[in-house]
């Protein structure tokens, strides 16, 4: 009895969160073939111009293309324009809500008169371009472990013998700019290093048109396929800085969508050995066509006449299910984080995740929240999510540590 009652206070609790913002929008389905250009994307629209062929068969045809070689599609050449600037930070809020408007502005208020201070960002142009050229440009807060920073040198000597460690953390889809930090500051405590990355058509890399980060998960499929690329090779890009900064033990923490493009990420490449997935899904489109926050993206393939298959179909190739081989090829520690009472990434992706990992002997720990997708960010649950984030990262990076030193 106590249980029944419990979900559907949690299930209105969840559902009155996801439905509290007004401006979600619904744009109609576009194939976004252009956005896949150098992956036959061109030649696809042709065809189906020609009559040679549906939109749906041409797309589904070109993600098939590129699951079966990704490296194709998630390889990249390193960025040459690595630089840290020092701003203010700001808050790109991604909803209307007054409360949240007049935090915005709070902050701002604080930079004019000096009660912020600036803050280090790394940035540099992504390898994969786009249409916007303010999404182009790769933001990432960093959080250097306080050992290491100049103003610690001065009291002791760095231990040159302990490795750097650091972690790349990509926050939840419609994240505003200050979502995440308080894991950045956790991680610090224990001497780990943090690059919060901005997502694709995140905060400074929003477009102005948008009030939210609508592009990087829309009708729009060729887009949306290529938001997760140009996300995997920002991350693969950040891991190059990290190292030619002297950073050795590389982890990736991805929540939500982050955590799709985190997945992915650690699937291409190697040198990510510690991975934290905070809600976990296998198929990409099934989270558009069942998630609670992805109603109106659904409403649009529905009002198109596609159905969930057709939808999974068209997102094949930003599916973890289609790198699982990849991802457990390489030896890493994963944790998997999900809720049962989430309507956003539903219960029955999660349990595939893990279903999954079993079958391909992935070396993972599963932690369940009692909570939803969107309760998680609330009391106590907040508190205990970042507890299994923060165990399991302090725990892993130990051991690479102590690992490190005993072959040294």
């Amino acid at each position: 009895m106590f249980g029944k009652l419990y979900g559907k206070w949690m299930t209105a609790w969840e559902t009155a969160l996801t439905t509290r913002d007004s401006n979600r929008i619904e744009r109609p389905l576009e194939w976004g073939f252009e956005y896949l250009a150098e992956f036959g994307g061109l030649e696809a629209a042709e065809a189906v111009a020609a009559g040679q062929v549906s939109g749906l068969e041409a797309m589904a045809g070109l993600n098939a293309a590129i699951a079966e070689n990704p490296h194709r599609f998630f390889d990249y050449v390193t960025p040459t324009d690595f630089r840290i600037e020092m701003r203010h930070p700001e808050l790109y809020p991604t909803n209307v809500r007054p409360e949240t408007l007049e935090q915005e502005r709070e902050y701002k208020r604080m930079a004019d008169v000096g009660e912020l201070r600036k803050e280090p960002f790394l940035q540099f142009t992504s390898p994969v371009r786009t249409p916007y050229p303010e999404n182009d440009r790769v933001n990432a807060r960093w959080y250097e472990a306080p050992y290491l920073r100049e103003e610690a040198l001065g009291a002791r000597a760095v231990d040159a013998k302990r490795p750097r460690q650091a972690m790349i953390v990509m926050p939840q889809w419609n994240a505003d700019a200050f979502s995440h930090n308080a894991l950045c500051d956790m991680f610090n405590k224990f001497g780990i290093s943090c690059l919060r990355l901005s997502k694709p058509y995140h905060d400074t890399r929003r477009p102005a048109e948008l009030e939210r980060s609508d592009y990087a998960v829309s009708a729009n499929v060729g887009r949306t396929l290529s938001a997760c690329r140009q996300a995997v090779v920002d991350i693969r890009s950040s891991i190059d800085w990290l190292e030619s900064q002297g950073y050795t033990q590389i982890g990736v923490l991805g929540t939500s969508l982050g955590s799709c493009y985190a997945f992915i990420a650690a699937a291409m490449d190697a040198r990510l050995k510690v991975c934290a997935f905070n809600h976990a899904s296998t198929w990409f489109g099934d989270v558009v066509w069942t998630g609670q926050s992805t109603r109106h993206i659904q409403s649009a393939f529905a009002h198109a006449g596609l159905t969930r298959e057709d939808v999974r179909r068209l997102f094949v190739a930003v599916s973890p299910m289609a790198f699982m081989d990849a991802f457990a090829a390489n030896p890493k520690t994963s944790l998997v984080v999900y809720a049962p009472y989430d309507l956003t990434f539903i219960k029955e992706l999660s349990l595939d995740v893990l279903k999954n990992f079993d079958a391909h002997k992935v070396d993972y720990v599963a932690k369940v929240l009692p909570c939803g997708h969107y309760t998680t960010g609330e009391t106590p649950f907040k508190y205990i999510d970042g507890w299994y984030l923060g165990s399991f990262v302090y725990s892993q990076f130990k051991k690479l540590r102590e690992s490190s030193s005993a072959n040294s």
